[in-house]
Order: structure tokens, then C-alpha cells, then sequence
């Protein structure tokens, strides 16, 4: 009996806390006191009575303090002496967020008297926004010019509102059907009253007989940890602040007491409670005797269960596993973008406050402070006007700033609040590989979350039937460990003192910037050393390293990596070294066409090959390749996101898409030769020509083709492209050739199957071979006539004869020559047929007007077929 004694000496007396105001005192000035436009109302035969300007449009306020809020009833009696319309009403506020009901930025809840409909209804005021109706009262109760009404309404500890009306302004409710739940606003400052009226009004309205009870004691809403010895206490309602503040009234289920209690300044419903030791990972607090502000107690203790402290997510903690990116046409889920994230701890409670997802380059999408992840589950991450489509899924979060995805494919990071890398995709169309699934309306699921680090491997479209699994476990779920080791693929001088590494996979970030585990070595046989080593995000596929000695431009240098680790944890032993150089400018000529594919098959794609000739290594990037054709210009830019560099002597092939080019030619082509480049130009499939420029738009090689230069034997020109036979012979059709058809008609990215080497030798005059079989088999399918003058000036003119002395072929017709160069015959004659089995004889005639000197020289060569 003493402590219950003692407990309701603590408490206030419910009387002097809730409120009843009948205004017998005469006054709105005291017990209670009213504020806001005092002048604008008075007190007659003890009611409250409007008293304001009579000025069209006015709107009049007056308030008192009163924070019940929840297991409340709210009761008032009032006349609206006028026609209520839409400029004529009253508005009652039972909660409102601050005392200034004019303010747009004013939350709660009010009773409007009248308005259009003259009716009796229950709206909800947000921050900022136009009042939503929460109940809709019936139409016309109010429609005389004398408005008696009695209103009474109640909201539950569960948030459930009833609106009630007596129009003969006694006790005999009438309630209104709806009676919603809505537990947006916790939280009240003040109760009052808001007029709007015009001029012949001013002093229509009455207000007497004000009741504000709260009955019901308190709830414990939950408890959120803050810290490892800090959780937050959070009830349904403001607590008595001297009680609430007492530790002793708080406990964990261990028996563990906390050692401070203080209620929030800002929120008299949260309770912050300190404890001396660290919390364990599940936890129950009860909470006995706390009082709301009206002396209400629960009469047992109130118990809430957390867990451990919500941790910020480290790199592989939080991943994105599942991604909507083209969502028409709709197969079952809401034509929505959306990303799924994943707690992939299996213990932590990841607190998800100021993680960004984004794409590089663009804005961030930031997750609410108050987002966090258990350990396994899922929550599906949107934009804000799409989160309610999602929230029948599962948890969901609806973000500012989501980014846009892009169908064919898109780079996806997240990043921790101090800009630490959690996790990144970049994503293809290519890994849903399902042509019907990768035109829209299903989603790319992440296949085990365990090998977060893979690419296309560890993707795969969903097999749901709805398109795809937001907020739950992927229906493409299975084991797909990673246990490979990282590869080196290639490395580049980006500068003279910065070297790029590019590996296959992720890379353990932190590991991968230890300088010692770098080895460079120049041609000359010089060390350079590494002074740093930076690992390239927000991927960690590069390192780019920083040199104590700069590299020389063209001088080959070798880099060898000692050990390097992966992102899940698998490490190389001594990796195969790779080699580099520092690019420099080509000059024309260097890089030159060494093949053209200008007339593809149904469904291929057209490709121009490149070969660096020169002893300078190259950088492609920014090079610009054009076209010229009957029907106009075309131009592309050659811009791989790294450069690419070529080394003396080193092939690349040019196209609009690789994995065509691959499927056409399957068995001659070299992948790793092969570069995709955005906007490829058509070609003229009859005739055209092809430009390279460099950065600074100087023309380094050309090259006009014409279906005329291709072997005449050949059944389709179709998919069979035109190689060059020379590497330091000249831009000409003379130099240029159908690819071998025992090659697969062409061979990008490889050597060229109709390619000679320079004939050597010191005769003036040399044929190669001296007996060929023109069956496009790519052996010796051609011979080539070598010359070299003794001095420039000299025109010259072959000619081909069979053994009977009769015309076969002219190959040259009083052309001028250079002092060295060469002539090829592929076997056909002066009608484009092919030339009968046998000897034949090249005439050659050399005249240089000059000088007069004239010279003539004849060789055998021999027409031969395959057994």
C-alpha cells in the first residue's frame, strides 16, 4: 500500500491534465488558457463566441495546449449560426503538430463543420499538403442557419477513429459508418479552433463544452538499440516525464537494470536508456509503471523484444540481387524499375542509413535513416512514387533519385555513407540468355550471393512466373562458388609514370594496393620501381601503379604481379607476366587497313581490320573511323572505355557487335583481336571508301573498295572480305585479295590468309610461286611477280600468254612503277574465267622515257590443280 501510495503521489492528477472547458469562468484567458487571435473571439452567457472582423475571407484561431493523442476522446458542442458553404466552417483540431493552425506545414486531425457538402466529416492534415478526408460524414447535416451539434470522437490504442454526432447538440450519438485506422500523427502540441467565414458572419459561431479524455494507460510501441549499451524506448503516447525518467522502472530480461533514463526533448514518447554492459544478440525490456501524461498505468509490465545493434554493412554485406531494368511488357510484376537488396550476413542487423545506389557519374538514390536489413532478408528499392505497387512484396523502400536502367545494360553500385564501396554489377542483356525473357518484363536474379564478386556466371533470368522474385529468396537460387583464381589480362601506360593492371575479376581492394606485390622491368633491362599502387573502383578489376621511373615512349616494358586475391578470397601464386609500352603519336601510314568486310551475310555485320606496321605502339583511342559512299558520309569514334594500345606488328578488328562477328566466322577469328565500336558505319555494299584518323583528325591510311576486286571465281561475294597481301605495300586493289574460302572467307583479327611476306633475293625480277592452283583454298591460290628497279622513272606492262602464244591476261598496261613493288596474277583471264591447267608466260616490258632505256623479260609459270 505504500508504494501504490507513493506512485499516485508521483503521478498528476487527471483533472488538472486533460482537458475540460465549459468557459463558465467567463474567459478564454485561464483554466485553461486559450492564444492565437484572442481579439477575434469572447466569451457570452459562458460559450465561446466569434467575435472577428467582418471582412470576407477571414480566418480566425485559437488554441490551447494538450498533447493526448492516442486511447483519446475528444468531445465539443457547437452552432454554426449560418449557411454553411465553402467559405463559411469551422475546423476543430483535435491533434495538431504546432500551435499555429494557418501554417501549411501544420500535421494532426480536425473535424470540419460545414463546407460544400454541410457536413460533419474527419480529415488528416500532412506536413506541406491539402487535408485528406479520413471519414466522410453525411451530406447535408448541417444545412440551416441555426448548426446545433454535439460531436464526440474516439481513437483506439490501435488507432481505430470513430466520429459520433448529436444534432440536437445532447448525448444521443449517431455514428458514422467508416471507422478507419489511420496512425499516421503520434503526436499532438495543442487543440483549437479554425474558422473561415465572410463578412456577414463574423460573429455566428459557438463553442461551448470542451472534453479532451485519455483513459487508457500507456503501450510499448518497441525498442530500437542505438549502440551496444543504448536502446531507445519508444511508447504509443507521451509519458509523465518525472516517472518515465526513472531507470528503476526499466529491466532486460537477464535482469540487467539500466544505469540512466532520460526522456526525449524533441519526442515525450521515446525513452533513452544507457546500460553498463553490452546488449546480447536478442534481448526482451519490460517497462513497469509508466504513466501517460493523464496518470494512466498499465497494470502489468509492457515488454518489447530487440535484437543486436544495427551495424553499417561492409563490402559483401549488403548486395543487389535482383534487378528489373526493362519492365514492358508486363508479365505479373508492376511496370516498375526496381532493384532487390540482400542482408548476406547471417547475423548482423545492417542499419542501411545513408547507403547510396547509384550509377556512376549520376545522382544518388539514399536510403531513410531508419532502413535496415535482418540478417537474410530482402527489401525491394524503387522510386518513391512507385513504392506502393511493391508493398504487397515485402519490405520495401521508395527512394528520390533512383536511377534509370538501361535495358541493354547498366553499371550499379552501392556505397556505404563514408563512400566505401559495398557492392557493384555491371550487367548485359546477354545474362538473361533468353532471347523471349530479354525483351522485357522479367528480371536478372543473382544466383548465389555467395560469389557476390561473379559476373555473367552467377546471373540468370528469373524462372518465376510472375517475372521475377521482389523481396524473397531467387527462383534461380543455387550453389555457384567461385574458386578461381584472379587473372592479369593485359596492362597499359596510361601516362609516362601510371601503369593500369586489368584483371578478369574483382579484386580484393585492400590487398591489391600493396605496392611490393608489382614488378616492372623496361627492355633495357631497367627496374621500375612502383611507389604506389591505387586499386580502381567502383568495380577493383584495375590497379593502376604509380612509377619512381618514367617510362620512354615505345620502349617495351614487362610487369609481373606476385600474388594477387580475388573479392571472395581466392589467390593466384605468381602470375604470368604481361607486356606494355608507353603509346605515342602514329604518323600516317603506321596503322593501316589490312582487311575489309564490306559486303556481310544475311544477319552478319560488316568489320574493318587494322595492323600497326610501324615500330611505335599505338593508342586507338579516340581514333575516328569514316566512310565515303554513294549514299553519304559515315563516321564513328573509336572509344573503348580503357585505351587500346597496339603493339608494332599487332592486329585489331573494327565492328558494330563482336559475338555476331564470332558466330560468322567461328573458327577464323581471334577474340581477343576483336573490338566492339559504337555506330559502326554501313558500308556501300558495291563500292566505298575507308578513312583512319587520328585524335587530331590526320588522315593515316585509306583505302577504296569495289566489288570488282574480289576473285571473279567466287560463286556469292557475300560474307567474304578483302585481305591485304603486303604489309608495307601500298593502300591500292593491287595489294588487296579475296580471303582464302579453306580460311572461312575471312579471317578478322588474325593474320590474313592471302598474306606474303616482301620476296627477297637479289634479282631484278622474281615470281612466287612459279606454279599455283587458283582454288581459293588459300594455298598458293595467286603468284606474284617481285620487281626491283635499279632506278624510279621506269613505266612498265605485263602480259600473260598461254603456251600456244595466245593473249590470256594483261596485268599492267604502261603504268609508272615504283622502284620496288610486285604484280600478282590470280589465275583468271581477260574475261574473268578461270585460266586451263598449263604453262603459261609473263611478259614483261620496262621503259623509261627519260633515259630511253627499255628493257623486256619473260617468265614461266605454271597454272596447276589439286589431285
Amino acid at each position: 500500500m505504500k508504494h501504490l501510495l507513493l506512485l499516485l503521489l508521483l503521478l498528476p492528477l487527471a483533472a488538472a491534465a486533460q482537458l475540460a472547458e465549459t468557459f463558465a469562468d467567463g474567459n478564454f484567458t485561464q483554466n485553461p488558457t486559450w492564444t492565437g487571435d484572442a481579439a477575434g473571439f469572447a466569451v457570452a452567457s459562458q460559450q465561446l463566441q466569434s467575435n472577428g472582423p467582418a471582412t470576407t475571407g477571414t480566418q480566425l484561431q485559437l488554441v490551447t495546449p494538450c498533447q493526448a493523442s492516442t486511447g483519446t476522446t475528444w468531445e465539443f458542442w457547437a452552432n454554426l449560426k449560418l449557411a454553411t458553404s465553402s467559405g463559411n466552417l469551422a475546423d476543430v483540431w483535435l491533434l495538431a503538430s504546432q500551435a499555429d493552425l494557418k501554417n501549411p506545414v501544420t500535421k494532426g486531425y480536425f473535424v470540419r463543420l460545414g463546407g460544400t457538402d454541410d457536413e460533419v466529416s474527419l480529415f488528416r492534415k500532412d506536413s506541406a499538403k491539402a487535408a485528406s478526408l479520413l471519414i466522410d460524414g453525411q451530406n447535408g447535416t448541417l444545412g440551416t442557419t441555426n448548426n446545433v451539434v454535439r460531436v464526440r470522437v474516439t481513437r483506439s490504442l490501435q488507432g481505430q477513429w470513430k466520429l459520433e454526432r448529436d444534432l440536437g447538440g445532447g448525448r444521443n450519438f449517431v455514428a458514422e459508418a467508416s471507422q478507419p485506422v489511420d496512425n499516421t500523427h503520434q503526436r499532438s502540441t495543442v487543440v483549437g479552433v479554425s474558422l473561415l467565414y465572410s463578412a456577414a458572419n463574423s460573429k455566428s459561431f459557438y463553442f461551448d463544452d470542451f472534453n479532451v479524455t485519455d483513459a487508457t494507460a500507456p503501450l510499448l510501441t518497441r525498442a530500437a538499440p542505438l549502440d551496444a549499451r543504448t536502446v531507445e524506448v519508444v511508447f504509443n503516447e507521451a509519458v509523465e516525464p518525472s516517472t518515465a525518467a526513472q531507470p528503476a522502472r526499466y529491466r532486460l530480461a537477464t535482469g540487467a537494470v539500466p544505469a540512466t533514463a532520460q526522456v526525449s526533448v524533441l519526442n515525450p514518447a521515446v525513452v533513452r536508456l544507457t546500460f553498463g554492459q553490452d546488449f546480447a544478440s536478442t534481448n526482451t525490456l519490460e517497462a513497469r509503471q509508466v504513466a501517460d501524461l493523464y496518470g494512466n498505468v498499465a497494470p502489468g509490465p509492457l515488454t518489447a523484444a530487440f535484437g543486436g545493434v544495427p551495424v553499417a554493412p561492409q563490402v559483401g554485406e549488403l548486395l543487389i540481387t535482383e534487378i528489373m531494368a526493362d519492365e514492358t511488357p508486363v508479365v505479373g510484376l508492376p511496370a516498375s524499375e526496381f532493384v532487390e537488396i540482400y542482408n548476406n550476413t547471417a547475423g548482423k542487423l545492417l542499419s542501411l542509413r545513408g547507403v547510396r545506389l547509384l550509377k556512376p557519374g549520376g545522382p544518388a538514390a539514399v536510403l531513410p535513416d531508419t532502413a535496415q536489413l535482418l540478417p537474410g532478408q530482402y527489401a525491394v528499392v524503387c522510386g518513391a512514387t512507385r513504392a506502393a505497387q511493391f508493398a504487397p512484396y515485402g519490405k520495401v523502400y521508395g527512394v528520390s533519385n533512383f536511377p534509370s536502367l538501361t535495358n541493354a545494360g547498366d553499371q550499379l553500385v552501392l556505397r556505404g555513407r563514408t563512400g566505401t564501396t559495398l557492392f557493384e554489377v555491371a550487367y548485359t542483356d546477354d545474362w538473361y540468355r533468353d532471347q523471349r525473357k530479354k525483351n522485357g518484363g522479367w528480371t536478372l536474379e543473382m544466383r548465389d550471393p555467395s560469389a557476390y564478386c561473379g559476373a555473367a556466371e552467377n546471373w540468370l533470368a528469373s524462372q518465376d512466373a510472375s517475372g521475377g522474385t521482389p523481396a524473397r529468396r531467387n527462383s534461380v537460387a543455387a550453389p555457384a562458388p567461385d574458386r578461381t583464381a584472379p587473372t592479369l589480362l593485359r596492362a597499359t601506360a596510361l601516362t609516362a609514370s601510371t601503369v593500369r593492371l586489368y584483371f578478369g575479376e574483382k579484386l580484393d581492394s585492400a590487398s591489391a594496393a600493396s605496392p611490393a606485390l608489382y614488378t616492372l622491368q623496361s627492355s633495357s633491362g631497367t627496374t621500375l620501381g612502383v611507389r604506389q599502387a591505387t586499386p580502381v573502383g567502383p568495380d577493383f578489376r584495375a590497379v593502376d601503379l604509380l612509377l619512381s621511373v618514367a617510362l620512354r615512349p615505345s620502349q617495351p616494358a614487362t610487369v609481373a604481379v606476385a600474388r594477387v586475391t580475388d573479392c571472395v578470397g581466392n589467390a593466384s601464386g605468381a602470375l604470368t607476366s604481361t607486356g606494355l609500352a608507353l603509346p605515342e603519336a602514329a604518323q600516317p601510314g603506321d596503322l593501316v587497313f589490312n582487311e575489309i568486310l564490306f559486303n556481310h551475310r544475311s544477319g552478319g555485320v560488316y568489320f574493318v581490320e587494322l595492323l600497326n606496321r610501324s615500330a611505335r605502339y599505338l593508342n586507338l583511342q579516340g581514333y575516328q573511323l569514316a566512310t565515303q559512299k554513294a549514299s553519304g558520309l559515315g563516321t564513328c569514334v573509336i572509344s573503348p572505355a580503357a585505351p587500346y594500345v597496339l603493339a608494332p606488328g599487332q592486329l585489331v578488328a573494327l565492328t558494330s557487335d563482336v559475338n555476331v562477328l564470332q558466330t560468322q566466322y567461328p573458327t577464323s577469328t581471334d577474340a581477343a583481336a576483336l573490338l566492339a565500336v559504337a555506330g559502326f558505319p554501313a558500308l556501300d555494299n558495291s563500292a566505298g571508301t575507308v578513312y583512319l584518323y587520328d585524335t587530331g583528325s590526320q588522315e593515316l591510311d585509306h583505302y577504296a573498295y569495289d566489288k570488282n576486286q574480289q576473285l571473279s571465281l567466287l560463286s556469292t561475294p557475300a560474307g567474304v572480305s578483302l585481305e591485304r597481301i603486303r604489309a608495307a605495300g601500298p593502300s591500292l586493289a593491287s595489294n588487296f585479295h579475296s580471303a582464302a574460302g579453306a580460311a572461312g572467307y575471312a579471317t578478322p583479327g588474325r593474320p590474313n590468309s592471302q598474306g606474303q611476306d616482301a620476296a627477297g633475293g637479289s634479282q631484278e625480277l622474281t615470281l612466287t610461286p612459279e606454279l599455283f592452283t587458283p582454288d581459293d583454298d588459300g594455298q598458293q591460290d595467286f603468284t606474284t611477280l617481285n620487281y626491283q628497279l635499279d632506278q624510279p622513272g621506269y613505266l612498265g606492262s605485263v602480259t600473260v600468254y598461254d603456251a600456244l602464244g595466245r593473249l590470256t591476261r594483261r596485268l599492267l598496261r604502261n603504268e609508272s612503277l615504283p622502284t620496288t613493288g610486285f604484280v600478282q596474277w590470280d589465275g583468271t583471264d581477260e574475261a574473268g574465267h578461270k585460266a586451263a591447267v598449263g604453262y603459261y608466260l609473263l611478259y614483261i616490258e620496262l621503259f623509261r622515257p627519260s633515259g630511253g632505256e627499255r628493257r623486256e623479260y619473260k617468265k614461266t609459270v605454271v597454272v596447276g590443280a589439286r589431285l
